[in-house]
């Protein structure tokens, strides 16, 4: 589905993505961890676009993405989350998820439903709590034509009980044949979802593999605790 093959990034003297390499598999899920500073945002942004890579290469179901602009990516099939929610505060739930695909009110419901949002259609999205918020940008994503969604982060900031139901929704999402790389800092949340976990540091791939052979590397933990 995606592969990334020898991608580097410096801004000024600090490189950080260098020589990163890794695929994501169809229909499955897939984590990027790792510590602060580790290049994963970085990453992210040049896979979709917003930021171009200095050397390597990006392929999307075997197509060439490298440097191509965000629209052209977004196009070809890649939706996304960020770190920081980017809904438009002052327009309802509706215009946010128009923003996505002009459609009817029909799918839309439906498909915040699908994230278990409740709210109406005509709430302004500055009277959203934060986590109600994720859930709109979440169903937004969602609701954009394509065949890999990136989520950056999504069950920062928010309760219990809507990390449960974000559990649940990339449950269903993986069942309905959907492609997730995700970007996420809650080790449990990860190793309770991930088909793979992709472990970056310093830019690189330090590890990849099951959840199960991540938790147990011992690379891994020093990369975390700073030995």
């Amino acid at each position: 589905m995606l592969s990334l093959k020898n991608v580097s990034k410096s801004f000024g003297g600090v490189k950080a993505v260098n020589r990163c390499a890794f695929e994501v598999r169809e229909n499955t899920i897939t984590s990027l961890i790792g510590p602060n500073g580790a290049g994963k945002t970085t990453v992210f942004n040049i896979i979709s676009g917003l930021t171009k890579p200095d050397a390597g290469a990006i392929r999307l179901q075997g197509k060439n993405i490298t440097g191509m602009p965000s629209y052209k990516i977004a196009q070809s099939g890649v939706s996304r989350t960020f770190q920081l929610t980017k809904v438009f505060r002052n327009l309802s739930v509706r215009d946010n998820m128009l923003i996505a695909k002009k459609t009817n009110d029909d799918e839309i419901k439906n498909m915040l439903k699908s994230v278990y949002f409740e709210k109406s259609l005509d709430t302004i999205a500055s009277e959203l709590s934060y986590g109600q918020q994720r859930l709109l940008e979440l169903a937004r994503a969602l609701l954009m034509p394509h065949t890999l969604l990136m989520l950056d982060e999504p069950t920062a900031g928010v309760n219990p009980r809507i990390r449960q139901e974000l559990r649940q929704i990339l449950r269903n999402l993986k069942k309905e044949g959907k492609t997730i790389l995700l970007i996420e800092h809650d080790m449990e949340f990860v190793m309770g979802i991930s088909d793979k976990v992709i472990v970056l540091n310093e830019g690189r791939v330090l590890k990849e593999g099951k959840p199960k052979d991540i938790v147990r590397d011992k690379r891994v933990l020093e990369a975390y605790l700073g030995k």
